[in-house]
């Protein structure tokens, strides 16, 4: 080899070295910065799915409110046709009351008499 060549060479080798000297943390900082703009998008996509499903529970929150109104209306509505046609909220009362007679299983039933009190069998299970 030549003089002339061997220098070429090793004079190119330095530019290559000083290159990758200068390069190589180039290279790091532009790395570090594409990663913090993906985290930053990937944290903005997460909050803007936070506040989407949040609004979507609101929504559906104010729309089962809205709906439960509206049965308590129909409820309402229901028991005043029921009770003007039983002769008013004491007819109504009483079919009530006769209703859940027949529900509570039990085989003695209590009739209120004067004043609201009810009979009571003092001495039904007295031995005799």
């Amino acid at each position: 080899m030549k003089a002339g060549s061997i220098v070429t060479l090793g004079i190119s080798g330095v530019v290559v070295l000083g290159a990758a000297l200068w390069g190589l943390p180039q290279y790091g900082v532009w790395q570090q910065e594409l990663a913090g703009r993906a985290e930053l998008v990937r944290a903005e996509q997460n909050r803007r799915i936070a506040v989407l499903e949040a609004q979507a529970r609101l929504e559906a929150e104010e729309l089962n409110a809205a709906a439960e109104v509206a049965r308590a209306h129909g409820v309402a509505e229901a028991n005043a046709i029921v009770a003007e046609g039983l002769g008013g909220p004491e007819g109504y009362l009483r079919y009530l009351w006769i209703q859940s007679l027949g529900e509570n299983g039990q085989d003695v039933i209590y009739i209120p008499t004067e004043a609201g009190l009810p009979i009571l069998e003092a001495t039904r299970h007295v031995a005799q």
